[in-house]
C-alpha cells in the first residue's frame, strides 16, 4: 500500500518541476506599458458613394423597428478634422449586427487601420455593443498589432454629424490604449 501514495507524491513533483520551465512570464506591467492617446474622425457613407453595405439579414429583419438581425460590412475613411477635406489617417474596417430588438444597439468588430502619424500599418481592434441614440458610447480596445501590440484601453465615440437626408454620418473619436 505505500507504494502507491510514494509514486502519485513523485510524479506529482515532477509534473510540477517541469511545468515552470516550459512557460515564460509575458504580463506586461502598467510601469513598462505605453500609453497612447488618438483623437480622429470616422465618416460613413450609406448612400453615393458607400462606405458600407447591408451583406445579410434574418428572413425577420424588415419587421423589427430597427431591423434586428441585420448585417453591415463597411471600411469608413478616418480624417483628423471633421470634414471629408481633412487629412486622411486610415480606415475603420470591419461589421455590425443589430444586435438588440427594441433599440438601435449593434455588436460592432472593426480594426482601426492606421496610415499616418507614424503609425503606417499599426492596428487597433475594437469588440462591443454600439448603442447608437447614447450620446456617447464607449466599446473595449482588444488588441493591435505592430506600435499598437498587447493593446488594451477603450474608445469614447460621439456622434459629430447625422445626415439622414445625405446618408452621411460622422463619429468622433478618443481612443486611449496601452501597449508594448
Amino acid at each position: 500500500m505505500a507504494k502507491a501514495p510514494t509514486f502519485s507524491l513523485i510524479s506529482i513533483l515532477s509534473l510540477g518541476i517541469c511545468l515552470p520551465t516550459n512557460s515564460q512570464n509575458t504580463k506586461l506591467s502598467n510601469t513598462q506599458a505605453e500609453r497612447t492617446h488618438l483623437h480622429f474622425y470616422a465618416h460613413k457613407a450609406l448612400r453615393g458613394d458607400v462606405t458600407a453595405v447591408v451583406v445579410a439579414q434574418a428572413a425577420t429583419s424588415n419587421t423589427y423597428r430597427y431591423r434586428f438581425g441585420e448585417m453591415t460590412v463597411f471600411d469608413d475613411r478616418l480624417t483628423e478634422g471633421p470634414n471629408l477635406s481633412s487629412r486622411v489617417v486610415g480606415r475603420a474596417q470591419g461589421m455590425y449586427a443589430s444586435a438588440d430588438i427594441s433599440n438601435p444597439a449593434y455588436l460592432s468588430v472593426y480594426n482601426l487601420v492606421f496610415t499616418e502619424w507614424g503609425l503606417n500599418g499599426s492596428t487597433l481592434s475594437i469588440l462591443g455593443r454600439y448603442a447608437s441614440l447614447s450620446a456617447e458610447r464607449e466599446l473595449p480596445v482588444v488588441g493591435g498589432t505592430r506600435n499598437f501590440r498587447f493593446a488594451r484601453g477603450h474608445a469614447r465615440i460621439r456622434t459629430y454629424l447625422d445626415d439622414l437626408e445625405t446618408g452621411r454620418s460622422v463619429d468622433e473619436y478618443d481612443v486611449y490604449v496601452m501597449h508594448s
